[in-house]
């Protein structure tokens, strides 16, 4: 069943494995992006062109964003029945010394924009009748909190409350919305945090090794998939056993 999705954050590691999953499995994609223009540009080529995926320009830290979003989407492809809310953003700073500028910015890109996309879609999605996905990518920081980053970690286990709270609402409608919360995978946001910390990171998790995007996007192609029909609600962890239950 060919659907219409978005992926914001769609062109960075993470999330352009997702899209690349999403278009094998016969999805047409929306790449939102904010920094990444070219990359965005060369997966929408590599995938196949205009037929199957798009790029959009986005930031999302703008209350505006998500409609610019659904909008491009539509006009494109048709109404959005998949979103993916994968974009984030992860800047360093102790609580003691946290501005609120920084803790703003982290809760508005990191949570507010996923609340503000779910509610730009969610009247398409029903009247569509039923079937559509939402899928929320939160973090291990939700369970384990994160040194220098309480305003990720917050906004990561903010995303988990929404997950619950739409599944909720969203299940008489048969509009399922689950989260997947990603372990350290190989990706840019990590690579700019791994200095001194590789040897800890790798003990800390019981398979002994990053995650890889594809590993990412095959559990983010099944929530999305009509095989995940009767999940809702639920938090999956993919971080080879970092978070457990």
């Amino acid at each position: 069943m060919s659907r219409v999705a978005i992926v914001t954050g769609g062109a960075g590691g993470l999330g352009s494995a997702i899209t690349e999953e999403l278009v094998k499995s016969g999805h047409r994609v929306v790449v939102a992006y904010r920094s990444r223009a070219l990359e965005a540009d060369n997966l929408v080529k590599s995938l196949g062109g205009a037929s199957v995926a798009a790029s959009v320009y986005a930031d999302l830290a703008l209350p505006g964003a998500a409609k610019i979003i659904v909008d491009a989407a539509r006009d494109v492809f048709g109404v959005p029945t998949v979103l993916v809310n994968n974009a984030g953003i992860m800047t360093s700073a102790t609580v003691e010394s946290m501005s609120d500028d920084q803790w703003d910015e982290s809760i508005t890109v990191n949570l507010t924009s996923a609340f503000r996309l779910a509610r730009e879609v969610i009247p398409g999605m029903r009247a569509a009748g039923g079937g559509g996905r939402i899928i929320n990518v939160s973090s291990q920081a939700a369970f384990r909190g994160s040194v220098g980053r309480a305003h990720y970690a917050a906004a990561k286990a903010g995303m988990l409350g929404l997950t619950y709270s739409l599944a909720r609402e969203l299940g008489p409608d048969a509009i399922t919305v689950n989260a997947v919360v990603p372990g350290r995978f190989m990706s840019d946001m990590l690579a700019s945090h791994l200095t001194g910390k590789e040897e800890g990171w790798l003990a800390a998790t019981p398979l002994g090794r990053f995650g890889t995007p594809a590993e990412l996007a095959s559990a983010v192609g099944y929530l999305a998939s009509e095989g995940a029909s009767y999940i809702t609600g639920t938090a999956l962890q993919i971080g080879g056993g970092l978070v457990m239950g």
